[in-house]
């Protein structure tokens, strides 16, 4: 009989599955798994719960406050920030992996061939979950079932959609070459807006940086001496 854990019956399973689901994202450099992700989150809140109410003055009003604040601090700083931050460096690799693709079917290699000699000779973190999926396919999966089974992997819909140009293209027997060239050129295009609208935030964080750094301290240089005199009468 299946032992039944703590979590198993606090969670639901699709919630369990949630969580699993996105730690998938994070890759195979990820060292927990979705129940310590789970423990962390309960022991965590119910520990910041009991210390504000036992210690706390107001602790009624603090306690759910910062334990809502932590359970989803935590869900954001261990799962959903470095999802984003991970697709953002799929993206950038993809680049220039797909363009080692494209000139690699361009001589002549299937698909399958193409995938292996381009994820063989360059070293990325794509290119590692291309060497996965064709593991897969060597253990017996066709490469359009590992193809799909990588996207659950892949936290990026831009990468996902060449993902499924190129298998489609390779079923239809459409020109996968045409179409990947196409994408490619969504994703320069997706970037460069990135990098723009990086640029365009940079005038907001020095204002920032300003108010909250140079402006105290330029305030201290023209106070100072009017703080000096008063102190020193």
């Amino acid at each position: 009989m299946q032992k039944v854990s703590l979590i198993d019956k606090i969670y639901s399973k699709r919630m369990i599955k949630k969580v699993e689901n996105k730690i998938e994202l994070l890759g195979d450099d990820c060292k927990y798994n979705a129940k310590e992700f789970l423990n962390v989150r309960l022991l965590g809140t119910i520990l910041i719960f009991l210390s504000f109410i036992l210690f706390s003055k107001n602790g009624y009003i603090y306690a759910p406050l910062f334990s809502i604040i932590y359970y989803f601090l935590i869900t954001y700083l261990l799962l959903d920030y470095p999802i984003k931050k991970r697709g953002l460096e799929l993206e950038h690799e993809a680049i220039f992996f797909f363009e080692i693709l494209a000139l690699t079917l361009e001589s002549g290699k299937t698909l399958s061939q193409a995938l292996e000699t381009t994820a063989k000779n360059i070293d990325s973190n794509i290119s590692k979950e291309f060497l996965k999926t064709l593991n897969e396919v060597k253990m017996g999966k066709s490469l359009v079932e590992s193809l799909k089974d990588m996207k659950k992997r892949i936290p990026s819909e831009s990468i996902n959609n060449t993902i499924l140009n190129v298998t489609e293209s390779s079923i239809f027997g459409s020109n996968i070459i045409e179409s990947l060239n196409n994408q490619l050129e969504y994703l320069r295009n997706k970037e460069l807006m990135e990098v723009k609208g990086k640029i365009a935030k940079l005038p907001i964080k020095i204002s920032v940086i300003s108010v909250v750094f140079f402006i105290p301290i330029l305030l201290l240089i023209i106070l100072s001496p009017v703080v000096i005199d008063f102190l020193t009468k």
